[in-house]
């Protein structure tokens, strides 16, 4: 895993559409019990080389009821975009994951795995590579059920999606305690 890893740290494939070049930003263990799959790093990522050490990731902790020494303990969580840099600004938020990047590394990674982890897929673009179904981000997540044991989806944490959160109280009411119960059971 460690040589996979440091190659994928290495990798300069998409860095000509890259606007602050190449940073790839992922940690993984082959006995990682999570996998954090988003949809890429974003700028404060990019310069700090750390994901998550933002709003975005201030809120994705607390759902998850977790410290910052268990969220970025690698045997816990694994940090796994679906794009490893960050794409660059788009008019709201940041511009998609780079398409190269998942098909040439994730297949890799996963075969590096020593466990079969649990997948929460943080956002549609996660999900919809991911589960390959018709339904739509706020279906999966009010339905989560359905994806279990393998997969957990949730939206994405940042403050731009504060609408959606706002439009359905339910993820906070019945969602969040039933994902803050599932992470402590796995971590324990």
């Amino acid at each position: 895993m460690e040589a996979l890893l440091s190659t994928i740290k290495d990798c300069t494939v998409c860095e000509k559409y890259l606007p602050h070049g190449a940073n790839p930003i992922l940690e993984v263990s082959s006995t990682s019990k999570i996998l954090l799959i988003s949809q890429a790093p974003g700028r404060v990522a990019h310069f700090k080389s750390l994901a998550w050490d933002d709003a975005g990731g201030k809120r994705l902790k607390q759902w998850l009821n977790v410290s910052e020494e268990e969220f970025y303990n690698t045997e816990n969580f694994a940090i796994f975009p679906m794009a490893f840099c960050y794409p660059g600004k788009a008019k709201v938020g940041d511009l998609p994951p780079r398409p190269e990047c998942a098909p040439l590394w994730h297949q890799q990674v996963l075969s590096k795995l020593r466990t079969t982890p649990l997948k929460i897929l943080i956002g549609k673009y996660a999900q919809d590579y991911y589960l390959q179904d018709a339904s739509t981000l706020t279906e999966r997540v009010k339905n989560i059920g359905r994806y279990l044991p393998n997969y957990l989806p949730l939206p994405h944490p940042s403050p731009i999606n504060r609408f959606w959160m706002q439009k359905n109280p339910w993820f906070e009411d019945d969602i969040i305690p039933f994902l803050q119960s599932k992470i402590r059971a796995m971590l324990e």
